[in-house]
């Protein structure tokens, strides 16, 4: 792993280490709430790895009505957690994302359906309701149903599409044959609401062939022009990476940071404890950078789509390794 300290983001400023401190916040847009997804920046920030760094980082938590790229597009944030085809759609359509780094290697996304629906196949989703994030994360499900042809305006040979709030109401009220969920949180929720595993069936994007990168952080292309900006980013970078494998490491202890953090109270102790494991699943350490494999394999998918395809074409420079490249 590759550490940045301040005196290489000085040399590549040029400036003093005094003269460079005023610049040097930073604002960070995360796609949900304050919650384990997201330990590194929140461990990063109260263990002052970010002050260490010269930084001053504020931290915006998200929610099922925040969208990261319209905050980055109105200047709210000068870095956003998002999942790749929320980026690239959002690219597609003018505001030009570009990757910096990929801390998420795995997905962890999947739909859970009751295994009373008669559900036991993808195909079976027909004639169903079927639970959907949207805000960016409806892409991955939109792309599977069409490689599928399965249209999602509902009907017998359709899916019915029901927006689904940050919880599993619908399933566990009955209200939609399978909801999203993620392996480190809405799954355990349908779990603690009363179900068995046993009662569930489990399609996993990443099994199914179909999974997309999913948290990674995002700037605007023209900030990246500027120098400063890309040594700022190196530093937050650097910090967050000593954040994220010291909670990895720590995993009480980060936690507890969390729960600290959390304003919405809805997540107990053990919620955050599970999901800290969860994510520990999903992570490399050491190797956060993008690799242009992966980066193909999800366009390529978001592309496939057989009548409404996530994005229309390969996109060009909505990755770079500039960072990292600083971080040296």
């Amino acid at each position: 792993m590759r550490n940045i300290t301040l005196i290489t983001a000085a040399s590549v400023l040029g400036l003093s280490l005094g003269t460079a401190h005023a610049a040097d916040s930073v604002t960070i847009q995360l796609k949900w709430v304050a919650q384990a997804q997201f330990a590194g920046y929140f461990v990063a920030k109260d263990k002052g790895f970010y002050k260490d760094a010269g930084l001053d980082v504020t931290i915006n938590p998200g929610g099922p009505d925040v969208a990261p790229p319209q905050v980055i597009a109105g200047g709210g944030a000068d870095v956003v957690v998002d999942w790749m085809p929320s980026a690239l759609a959002s690219r597609e359509k003018g505001v030009p994302l570009v990757n910096i780094s990929q801390t998420f290697k795995h997905s962890g996304l999947e739909l859970v359906c009751r295994k009373d629906t008669g559900i036991t196949k993808p195909e079976d989703f027909k004639g169903k309701k079927i639970g959907i994030w949207y805000g960016g994360n409806e892409y991955p499900f939109l792309n599977w149903m069409s490689k599928l042809d399965i249209p999602t305006t509902g009907g017998p040979n359709g899916v019915t599409v029901i927006k689904q709030g940050f919880n599993v109401d619908p399933i566990l009220q009955k209200q939609a044959d399978c909801v999203s969920a993620m392996t480190y949180n809405e799954y355990w929720q349908v779990i603690d609401g009363g179900y068995k595993p046993s009662d569930l069936v489990v399609f996993n994007y990443e099994k199914e062939g179909v999974s997309t990168l999913e948290d990674g952080l995002w700037a605007m292309e023209p900030k990246l022009k500027d120098p400063a900006f890309v040594a700022k980013m190196a530093k937050f970078v650097g910090a967050s990476v000593k954040g994220w494998n010291y909670a990895k490491a720590h995993e009480d202890e980060a936690v507890k940071i969390i729960l600290a953090t959390d304003t919405t109270g809805s997540k107990t102790e053990k919620d955050q404890k599970r999901m800290m494991g969860e994510i520990g699943k999903l992570l490399d350490p050491g190797n956060e950078e993008l690799d242009p494999k992966d980066y193909d394999r999800t366009v390529g998918i978001l592309m496939s789509g057989k009548s409404d395809p996530v994005i229309t074409k390969k996109p060009v420079g909505a990755w770079t390794h500039a960072v990292y490249e600083a971080m040296k």
